[in-house]
């Protein structure tokens, strides 16, 4: 949204109130709405700015959330002893046997 000028919303409400017949003169009374709208002007360009940087800090706060929340919901890796890997034309080795126990002749 654009700032609004000082002198603008005056020159609005003027507007709107010589169309419903009424005309601001130079005076005390129109003095005194256009130092009301001159406020006005002032209060909405500021909080204009405070929502400015209240969304830029809760998007900055929901960031750090999604992060937070992604870190502890996120699937583990699973940890595995790394294998070497067989090439395609290796065999796999036989393994040893042990050698047989010999059986005992009864006496």
């Amino acid at each position: 949204m654009k700032p609004i000028e000082k002198n603008e919303l005056y020159e609005h409400v003027s507007g709107f109130l010589k169309g419903k017949g009424v005309e601001l003169k130079a005076g005390s009374y129109a003095n005194s709405i256009q130092a009301g709208c001159s406020l006005l002007a002032d209060a909405i360009n500021l909080s204009q700015q405070g929502l400015t940087r209240a969304k830029a800090g809760l998007d900055v706060k929901l960031d750090q959330m999604r992060q937070a929340i992604h870190e502890k919901t996120a699937p583990k890796a699973a940890k595995r002893p790394a294998k070497p890997a067989q090439s395609a034309n290796s065999k796999p080795k036989a393994r040893a046997q042990k050698p047989k126990k010999a059986k005992r002749a009864k006496a």
